[in-house]
């Protein structure tokens, strides 16, 4: 079935042993975004994006660099509070609730916003240890408790196989592409309903970005995950919705948003025909 066709209804999920979730039907905004303009010391970065992201899917956020993907994400879960100078204007709602409202603390939205990175950022602790800080940091302490999460969730990303006789080693000795599936671990430990990343397998080998790819594609119907990618072939492959990001006038604008399809095979935009077809970005 090709990643942008709708067969099933969305159900609600828990969390357990990972299968895959169905695609997308009828869905509706997780996140919805209204003229959102960035700022990084007065230079636009992004300019009045409008755009909702559908729950339960993959959106696919393509573009040349430096056209504002990367903010777009930090945007959604404030990682820009914690850049100097940046200045953020418009609205993100995730599940209609403003994500810059005075009672909208910071901490409880990340914890429903997962964010894994382009490199992994594995902690420089025990593969155990990892899992446990975020979980400790948010009030779940309870070792049993802890222990089920993080056996739970290490075979979500098909690691407790690999690492459950050396959980006290030092995450730092796993592969890139174990690290990643870590990483994606301990998002997931903090039950999540949004994941976003930022071009997960760019830093991996073709192997390990198989075995990643995979894993996201298995996450589709259970998280809703906006990603960031420079592999087309990638964004067709896994993707149910893409947007298309250029820089105009020197800031990001978003060009063009649709199921990942017709993104692909009958885009509207002339910039978007021209990026797609490798003549232009």
């Amino acid at each position: 079935m090709n990643s942008s066709q709708c067969t099933d209804k969305l159900d609600t999920f828990t969390l357990g042993p990972l299968e895959a979730g169905p695609a997308c039907c009828d869905p509706q905004p997780a996140i919805q975004v209204r003229n959102l303009s960035l700022l990084y010391d007065g230079k636009a970065a992004l300019d009045k994006v409008t755009l909702d992201i559908y729950q339960g899917c993959i959106t696919a956020l393509i573009g040349p660099s430096g056209c504002g993907k990367t903010s777009f994400l930090s945007a959604i879960n404030r990682l820009t509070d914690l850049i100097p100078g940046c200045n953020v204007t418009g609205k993100i709602l995730v599940h209609d609730q403003d994500i810059h409202h005075p009672d909208t603390h910071a901490q409880t939205l990340r914890r429903q916003v997962g964010m894994v990175f382009q490199k992994p950022t594995p902690f420089p602790l025990s593969i155990r240890r990892n899992l446990s800080l975020p979980l400790n940091e948010h009030g779940i302490t309870q070792k049993t408790e802890v222990a089920s999460i993080t056996e739970h969730v290490l075979r979500d990303v098909g690691l407790w196989d690999e690492v459950h006789d050396r959980l006290d080693a030092s995450a730092l000795s796993l592969s890139g592409g174990q690290q990643q599936r870590l990483c994606i671990a301990r998002a997931l430990a903090l039950k999540p309903q949004i994941l976003l990343m930022d071009e997960p397998c760019s830093a991996l080998d073709p192997l390990a970005s198989g075995i990643v790819e995979d894993l996201i594609c298995r996450l589709r119907g259970r998280y809703t995950i906006v990603i960031v990618t420079h592999n087309l072939a990638q964004a067709r492959r896994i993707a149910n919705y893409a947007a298309f990001f250029w820089v105009s006038g020197r800031a990001g604008q978003l060009i063009e948003f649709g199921r990942c399809q017709h993104i692909f095979e009958s885009p509207s935009h002339e910039l978007t025909a021209a990026y797609i077809n490798g003549v232009r970005g």
